[in-house]
């Protein structure tokens, strides 16, 4: 199975694409050739920039307290399990207490640091950071390769409470909806939302259907079409029906 998940608003728009590049950034830091370390840092400087559009650091730690409140109100529940509820609450106040510990804006220690700051200006350059434009760092990738990971760690370490903050909130925010089946009739759907509301829809299809939702969605209905990729050629509507699984969250 294939799930699509389709944000609802800016704010968790801008957490996806942080879980997206924190998982890749981690992947290519986990590699050893010079190429994937460059990778990583390419990533790093993307989430650098996307962490400072919005005031992450705030909006983490009210969430957090928040779910913490909702939880704690479950508390001698029959239908809870208590040492689970008590796992999340501790990862709450775990990562909570790591945020408050972090200081100044996401990735101000990146932005001190003038040598990385003159790569990411270059990076912006198409081919801008061949060996003969910054020969400090062609230096730098020919390092051992013990060396260079060493140093992306330092560098991601700070950021990573942001991460495991916004780990938990996604996490809550998936798992708060109830998934419903439907069919996608010659590959469209629609259906008004009625009042409800919701942060996010995930969209859940057999991995070998040959085609993939495009979605559209506001306050008050959701629109889904579904689309075949042929090869290199221009996409084109799926003229079957499509089964899908629909799945409306809201924290």
């Amino acid at each position: 199975m294939i799930t699509y998940d389709h944000p609802l608003n800016e704010r968790i728009r801008t957490l996806l694409r942080l879980e997206d590049l924190y998982a890749k950034v981690q992947y290519y830091c986990s590699l050893s050739h010079r190429l994937d370390h460059h990778a990583a840092l390419l990533v790093l400087f993307e989430i650098l920039e996307v962490a400072c559009r919005a005031d992450l650091k705030s909006d983490l730690l009210q969430e957090l307290e928040r779910q913490k409140h909702i939880l704690e109100a479950l508390r001698n529940n029959p239908a809870i399990s208590e040492d689970a509820l008590n796992e999340v609450l501790r990862d709450i106040d775990n990562v909570s207490g790591h945020l408050l510990g972090t200081p100044g804006k996401v990735g101000q220690h990146l932005r001190d640091n003038e040598w990385l700051m003159s790569i990411k200006q270059r990076t912006g350059i198409p081919g801008g950071v061949c060996e003969f434009d910054l020969p400090s760092y062609h230096y730098w990738l020919n390092q051992d390769e013990d060396l260079r990971r060493q140093n992306l760690t330092d560098w991601l370490m700070p950021m990573l409470p942001i991460r495991d903050g916004l780990r938990i909130v996604l996490r809550m925010l998936r798992d708060s909806g109830k998934s419903s089946r439907h069919t996608a009739a010659q590959g469209s759907f629609q259906q008004m939302l009625s009042g409800r509301v919701a942060q996010m829809l995930r969209v859940t299809v057999a991995g070998n259907l040959p085609c993939f939702p495009e979605i559209s969605a506001n306050k008050y209905a959701i629109n889904i079409r579904f689309t075949a990729l042929d090869g290199p050629q221009k996409p084109r509507g799926c003229e079957t029906d499509v089964e899908f699984d629909l799945t409306l969250c809201n924290l």
